[in-house]
């Protein structure tokens, strides 16, 4: 019987730098890339544009389950670029309030289990490293390595303002911050998998860390379970 797919799995709250430093382990060890929190950006996108109620559920689970979604690592940049329906929509799903509309989707019991196969499909050879919030408690609940990511919630939105400045995106941090903070609630208060660390998680704060210093850790970690490179 052949091993499965490895799998480590990055969780924690919004800002905690967990989509920069999945990309940059994926794109090291040669692995796919799933990035659970785009899935449900792309879900609030893409019926914002179609003009859905945010408060259909039935409907919303239904795009979720049927939406045309891609993922690719840019060979050269290593930047991800998310695609719906073929379209290149990175900034498009980095606005506020689409991360506020997606908080809010991703809420949905109906919606969540409309995307836990779309999302158990990424786990193919070499191996996935999967992003998001509820990776290693919920969707690869036997993952190899489950990496629970975070700071304080000022440090967080610090980074989210500076990330917004350098895409020419206006933004306050102080609401930043209080959007941040809602957030946090949202996700750790919702009924279907709250964001809370999986119980075999390493937890590491990365408020002091620079993302370097977070990737160079990962991969020693890495090699350490998966017996795999990246140097």
């Amino acid at each position: 019987m052949s091993e499965p797919v490895p799998v480590l799995t990055f969780d924690g709250p919004s800002g905690s730098g967990k989509g920069t430093i999945a990309s940059r382990v994926a794109r090291t060890l040669g692995w796919h890339l799933l990035d659970s929190g785009a899935l449900y950006r792309l879900v609030a996108l893409g019926a914002a544009r179609r003009g859905m109620d945010m408060a259909d559920e039935g409907a919303l689970a239904d795009y979720a389950a049927q939406m045309a979604v891609d993922f690719e690592i840019l060979p050269d940049s290593g930047e991800v670029v998310a695609r719906l329906d073929g379209e290149p929509v990175g900034n498009a799903i980095r606005t506020e309030q689409v991360g506020n509309d997606a908080s809010k989707v991703a809420a949905l019991e109906t919606v969540r289990a409309a995307l836990l196969q779309r999302q158990r499909d990424f786990r193919q050879p070499p191996g996935l490293v999967a992003d998001g919030r509820d990776m290693g408690t919920t969707v690869f609940p036997d993952a190899g390595l489950k990496i629970y990511l975070t700071a304080s919630a000022e440090v967080r939105a610090e980074r989210r303002y500076k990330q917004l400045k350098e895409k020419g995106i206006s933004a306050s941090l102080a609401g930043l911050l209080r959007e941040i903070t809602e957030r946090d609630v949202r996700d750790t208060e919702r009924q279907s998998s709250p964001l809370k660390p999986a119980a075999d998680a390493i937890v590491l704060d990365t408020s002091a860390l620079d993302i370097d210093q977070v990737v160079e850790q990962v991969l020693a970690w890495c090699r350490d379970r998966f017996a795999v490179g990246g140097q």
